[in-house]
């Protein structure tokens, strides 16, 4: 499997949950609360290009950070550990119907997501026994500055086009 392929066969497909989910939730349970239906829509698309841009950072920290851990470095392993590991977020996103139990879940999925990179990482990487744990780490500690960093800029966005349609510009 290459990056590409696992992007539009599983990614894409498996990111819809989490952004169907949270606009249905937040919909459902603010009753709109005046926002109207585009914030919400905006809100889905964000959570979409988040989740699919993720699995690219992912795959690329993977990879970049492999023979820093004694790991080999091989994009298409790498996007197939951060494809896979990363389902149980995908599918713990089928929880975010109900907004509390969506952050629970989000919570639970990424613990599991972590303990699935941490099984994948020997067999697929060849990471070392010694070295898979600070590996992992290392690599979820790029991943969510990167979030961090992308979700902020993404977040601008919707804030921007959301002051937009309030304004009527």
């Amino acid at each position: 499997a290459t990056p590409m392929s696992l992007l539009t066969g599983y990614v894409m497909l498996l990111a819809i949950i989490p952004a169907a989910c949270s606009f249905l939730g937040s919909f459902l349970f603010t009753g709109g609360l005046g926002l109207g239906m585009k914030f919400f829509v905006i809100s889905a698309v964000v959570t979409y290009v988040l989740s699919v841009l993720s699995f690219f950072v992912f795959t690329y920290a993977l990879d970049l950070l492999a023979p820093s851990f004694g790991s080999e470095k091989n994009i298409n392993k790498s996007a197939q550990v951060a494809a896979y590991s990363s389902t149980a977020t995908y599918v713990a996103g089928i929880l975010s119907i109900v907004p509390f139990l969506g952050i629970l879940a989000s919570l639970a999925g990424a613990i599991y997501a972590a303990y699935l990179m941490y099984l994948g990482v020997g067999p697929l990487k060849k990471t070392p026994e010694d070295k898979k744990v600070i590996y992992v780490v290392v690599v979820i500690l790029v991943v969510i500055v990167a979030y961090a960093i992308i979700s902020t800029i993404l977040g601008a966005v919707l804030l921007a086009s959301f002051r937009t349609s309030v304004l009527g510009l």
